[in-house]
């Protein structure tokens, strides 16, 4: 190979690697000033927020197991202040939950050969009442049902434990996404 051959691939080797160097480095330019949030909950939050809070729900079930109130409360508080970049407060915040069990019940779902019941139903009912101080038109009071079904022979006493933390993690998921993914 001549030595002008050499050198003339060598520029054009240097060209074309100085040109992707520009490229490059404009893009890098270009997309520098954007930003994404990108959240893996799919949660939605204003950068404008940053205070959450969950209020103490009272029990005004009619029948109910000792702790609900609590166990709701405290779950809630942790799981919104683990999901979010907020930072959960006492007194009121940015965002705040409130509200109050409307409903703690079992009824049969389905009737045996002997007109017992073979399954039944434990249901929990949750009315929320959600503020956003940055943006109002996301303010929300809403009622929040779920439920899990139990064998009738094995007794509500054995399984109301697992049932009702499935259930509040279920009535949680619903809250959250409703606050904060917008669906």
């Amino acid at each position: 190979m001549s030595l002008e051959r050499f050198t003339l691939r060598t520029k054009k080797v240097r060209i074309a690697r100085n040109t992707g160097l520009i490229v490059t480095g404009l893009f890098l330019l270009i997309f520098a000033g954007c930003s994404v949030n990108y959240s893996f909950t799919g949660a939605s939050i204003s950068p404008r927020l940053e205070t959450i809070s969950v209020q103490y729900f009272q029990n005004n079930a009619p029948t109910s197991i000792p702790n609900l109130s609590q166990d709701l409360t405290e779950t809630m508080q942790d799981v919104f202040e683990g999901r979010t970049r907020l930072t959960l407060v006492n007194d009121i915040g940015d965002v705040n939950f409130d509200g109050e069990i409307t409903d703690y019940r079992t009824a049969p779902v389905s009737v045996g050969a002997d007109e017992r019941a073979s399954m039944e139903r434990l249901t929990i009912s949750v009315r929320v009442r959600f503020t956003n101080s940055v943006d109002s038109e996301q303010d929300f009071e809403r009622t929040f049902t779920r439920h899990a079904d139990y064998d009738a022979a094995t007794g509500l006493d054995a399984v109301e434990e697992q049932l009702v933390e499935k259930i509040i993690d279920e009535l949680i998921q619903d809250i959250f996404n409703y606050a904060f993914v917008n669906w």
